[in-house]
């Protein structure tokens, strides 16, 4: 008996001590970003204000969240999709950006370099290759030695980021922590979110700051909130010294709706939030066509008829700057829980 109960303590306590170590491992090797990142210098190139200039963006889903993909995070059974759906995304959402290499600035989320999750493939590299001639900046939001859920198929190994690409060469690119974080241990293993900017020459002696973001998705709201206090703050600083100011990506928030205040819905274990209509100060610009949903919810394979879809990427523009032409690129999340958003903008001058 006393042999049985030894056994039974070994086969107990041998799982507990090894996860224990596992998470002294995590934490030690766990990835600390910076507050404020410098990625890039350089003399940099003069941005015209007589120019219209051209935006795209894109969360393309670490090329492995397609229309078949329902995801355990959001609801659905699946850890990630199978090699040659992964390929079969990778290669149709290369071949949509390089059709579109008339475009001045791009804006990736959700980019991976080495994951589990995609196989490996530097998606980077291959956006790289696919839009030759443009200057490529990369901020990393996610790198997890492994993620250890689900239990029965873990996500394992992740590193992947934000990616933006342009033909003129900024002057400064620097990637700024969002504040805020899960505690432990859960933090070791989800995104440190961050916004990345590429800081621009004008012509006219000001700057323009091209941001790309992407906030935080599966908070109560709390995290989203101080996310958003500290963007204001920074937008409003930078307009205030006379800088042009572009925000795009993916702010996993429905952009404001006018006269009306923030709101929170639930839907499956996520919180809906939309951004209030006085968020920014009067002047300011939220870009976004409301007949085209831009997400999908991953808790099943897409289904045009069932599947609860919203909209979540757009753009912020100061005041100083003119919307022209936005065009949201309906592609029935083929390849992605996300579709493009193409912009086109101007200077007030």
């Amino acid at each position: 008996m006393k042999k049985l109960i030894k056994i039974l303590v070994l086969v107990i306590l041998i799982p507990v001590l090894l996860f224990g170590l596992f998470l002294v491992y995590s934490t030690l090797v766990d990835y600390k970003p910076a507050p404020i990142e410098l990625l890039s210098k350089s003399e940099g190139d003069v941005i015209n204000v007589y120019d219209t200039l051209h935006t795209f963006i894109w969360n393309v889903g670490y090329c492995g969240l397609g229309d078949d993909m329902s995801f355990f995070y959001d609801g659905g059974d699946r850890t990630r999709t199978n090699p040659e759906k992964a390929k079969e995304n990778s290669e149709a959402i290369m071949k949509q950006i390089a059709a579109n290499d008339s475009i001045d600035f791009f804006l990736f989320q959700e980019v991976d370099v080495d994951s589990k999750r995609s196989f490996h493939e530097n998606q980077l590299a291959a956006l790289e290759s696919s839009l030759s001639g443009y200057m490529s900046y990369f901020a990393l939001n996610y790198k997890v030695t492994f993620v250890p859920v689900p239990p029965t198929s873990p996500m394992g190994k992740v590193e992947g980021g934000l990616v933006s690409m342009s033909k003129a060469v900024p002057f400064e690119v620097y990637r700024h922590s969002f504040l805020g974080n899960y505690g432990w241990p859960k933090g070791l293993f989800m995104l440190d979110r961050c916004f990345m900017v590429q800081r621009f020459y004008t012509s006219d002696g000001k700057e323009l700051l091209i941001i790309n973001t992407h906030n935080e998705a599966y908070d109560d709201g709390s995290l989203r909130k101080e996310q958003m206090k500290m963007m204001r703050e920074y937008l409003l600083k930078e307009f205030e010294n006379g800088n042009y100011v572009l925000v795009g990506g993916d702010w996993n928030q429905n952009p404001p709706i006018a006269g009306e205040d923030e709101s929170e819905s639930k839907e499956g274990h996520l919180t809906r939030i939309q951004i209030a209509s006085d968020f920014m100060p009067e002047g300011w610009q939220w870009v976004f066509n409301k007949n085209i949903p831009t997400n999908r919810m991953i808790d099943e394979a897409y289904n045009p008829a069932t599947t609860n879809t919203t909209i979540i990427d757009f753009y912020l523009l100061s005041p100083n700057l003119i919307p022209v032409i936005q065009k949201t690129v309906d592609l029935q999340f083929k390849n992605s829980d996300h579709q493009p958003v193409l912009l086109s903008f101007s200077f007030k001058r």
